[in-house]
């Protein structure tokens, strides 16, 4: 049989398949080091083998993520050069970035005109997880989902206006056994319709360490709203700071959001300057 790990306790998985949900050992041959939440796994009485992985995130542990919910809200204020950032390692990874603009009831219409502008080239999704507007969330849920963002913006608040019952099933169970308080605060999958999303307690944001993964001159290939303005700039070498620059003057005319622009600025030179985040 085959199925997806939703959580890991020490050597113990929890597994679900279409014939249901196991607790489960790794074979001899497996070690449980190298088994993650969002691992596909084959499995008979014990874990026997783990599929090829899409990607593996480090912090969170988390393997095979499909989407990462970027949440942002009006207070605080968001660190938007932290919102690039991980959109790039999201698209490093494979990983389709949506943006959600959380506590909404909160936000003045210059505030969402200005995340629109900047970040039209990515989904952007709207909630209230204080007063439980989070349908058109659950609409994007498809596959591996996690979530990532500044802490205050609201992660542990949607979750908990998501999955309500199945937290309070886990709550009791830590009350019950000390199995139970251990699995309850690392890596979770909660089951929706379409797919699953992490709870990764702890864990306010991806690990941005790039170290190798990405050299100061790629950097632009990971911005989607350059790249028919790239194809202007007079040398294919161009860094877009100045000069003959098909994305300088995108930005000048407005076709370039001047915020994601200066986002990149910076964070070219960061890599440049110390060759990671």
């Amino acid at each position: 049989m085959q199925g997806i790990v939703l959580s890991k306790n020490a050597d113990l998985f929890t597994v679900e398949s279409e014939e249901g949900v196991f607790k489960l050992k790794p074979s001899g041959k497996t070690k449980a080091s190298g088994i993650f939440v969002g691992d596909r796994v084959v499995f008979s009485d014990a874990i026997t083998e783990v599929k090829e992985r899409k990607n593996l995130l480090v912090r969170p542990p988390l393997a095979n993520v499909d989407k990462c919910f970027i949440v942002l809200c009006p207070i605080p204020k968001p660190d938007f050069v932290l919102v690039d950032k991980v959109i790039v390692y999201c698209l490093l990874k494979g990983i389709q970035p949506i943006i959600v603009v959380n506590k909404i009831d909160l936000a003045e219409q210059s505030f969402l005109d200005e995340i629109a502008a900047a970040y039209k080239s990515f989904e952007i999704v709207k909630v209230s997880a204080k007063n439980g507007l989070v349908s058109e969330l659950v609409s994007h849920i498809d596959g591996v989902c996690t979530l990532a963002g500044q802490s205050a913006v609201g992660k542990s608040s949607i979750i908990n206006a998501l999955f309500a019952d199945q937290l309070e099933k886990v709550g009791q169970l830590s009350k019950k056994t000390e199995r139970g308080r251990q699995t309850t605060r690392l890596v979770t999958l909660y089951k929706t319709e379409n797919g699953y999303l992490a709870d990764t307690a702890g864990f306010s944001l991806l690990d941005l360490s790039f170290v190798s993964d990405i050299d100061y001159r790629e950097l632009s290939a990971y911005y989607p709203d350059f790249l028919q303005a790239r194809a202007e700039c007079k040398y294919r070498s161009c860094l877009h700071e100045g000069g003959d620059c098909g994305v300088v003057e995108a930005v000048k005319q407005g076709r370039i959001s001047k915020l994601r622009y200066q986002n990149y600025l910076k964070i070219l030179s960061e890599l440049r300057n110390a060759k990671k985040f």
